[in-house]
């Protein structure tokens, strides 16, 4: 299994930092966990594959260029993945 941890600030509130730890086996697209953390609360989840091609296809994007957006947003941890803007509601 492979781990990432990014720490975030959202768009939301931006002076609040959040830990966001992504898990995932083979490939992003076949699924992944999450845990989000501001170091008072937890809250966790699960996307399967299923989800991830639902989303893709309620937004008419390709799957696999989705799941790219995906790990960019996600777990990509140098400068030139760009820019995500995070809301937490």
């Amino acid at each position: 299994m492979e781990k990432t941890l990014n720490r975030i600030h959202p768009v939301s509130d931006p002076e609040v930092t959040y830990f966001l730890q992504v898990s995932w086996e083979k490939d992003l697209g076949t699924g992944f966990g999450l845990l989000l953390s501001d170091c008072q609360c937890a809250w966790t989840g699960t996307v399967s594959e299923t989800d991830i091609s639902r989303e893709a296809a309620d937004i008419e994007m390709d799957r696999e260029k989705y799941v790219d957006e995906l790990r960019k947003a996600l777990i990509a941890q140098d400068l030139s993945a760009g820019r995500y803007n995070f809301v937490i509601s």
